[in-house]
């Protein structure tokens, strides 16, 4: 079974997005450099970025990402981002009406039929969870493995929250990966046991 990892890019002060959904800067460094990240051209970031990101994407079998997100980007139009494989949607809600079945998305209800799932699809590769109230969740429920944020040179003062509504302390280890790009900082921590 693979690795479960919390990810997504964060504040300084621990936001994913403001509180109207917006990224703001969140994302600058993914447009900062002259490396491309994937095979579009679209995405072009510094070479530490790139040495970091590419190999972890390369990882990753599934993303697990709640209705919210979802919604928000429009099912990334039934093609999963980043090359992944698989999505793996937590929602009380069926599948969108008119979506596409063969779409490699699949929606269940609860975070355990999420990483029950996940795990079954993704094999031997890496879970990736997104950060914010179903990361939350999973962390909570002693799910997950490491905790990786890419953290941007921005403070939004209010917002959604990496951790989601988690309120109880959860301790990590000292990062093991610690590394400057341009306009971010890629922080990976293991969940300690």
């Amino acid at each position: 079974m693979g690795k479960v990892v919390m990810y997504s890019t964060v504040s300084v002060d621990g936001f994913i997005s403001d509180k109207n959904d917006q990224v703001g800067p969140l994302f600058d460094w993914m447009s900062s450099g002259d490396v491309p990240l994937d095979e579009t051209g679209d995405v072009k970031v510094s070479q530490a970025s790139y040495d970091y990101t590419r190999p972890y994407w390369d990882q990753i079998g599934v993303t697990v990402v709640g209705r919210h997100v979802f919604d928000l980007t429009d099912g990334w139009g039934g093609r999963p981002p980043g090359g992944i494989d698989h999505v793996v949607v937590v929602s009380h809600r069926p599948m969108p009406e008119g979506w596409d079945p063969k779409a490699p998305f699949h929606f269940v209800d609860g975070i355990e039929a999420a990483m029950a799932r996940a795990q079954e699809l993704a094999g031997e590769r890496t879970v990736e969870v997104a950060a914010g109230a179903v990361g939350g969740q999973v962390l909570a429920a002693g799910l997950v493995d490491e905790v990786a944020m890419d953290v941007a040179p921005v403070v939004f003062g209010s917002g959604k929250r990496y951790f989601g509504s988690v309120d109880v302390q959860h301790l990590l280890e000292d990062p093991d990966v610690v590394i400057q790009g341009t306009r971010v900082l890629h922080l990976r921590y293991r969940v300690r046991r």
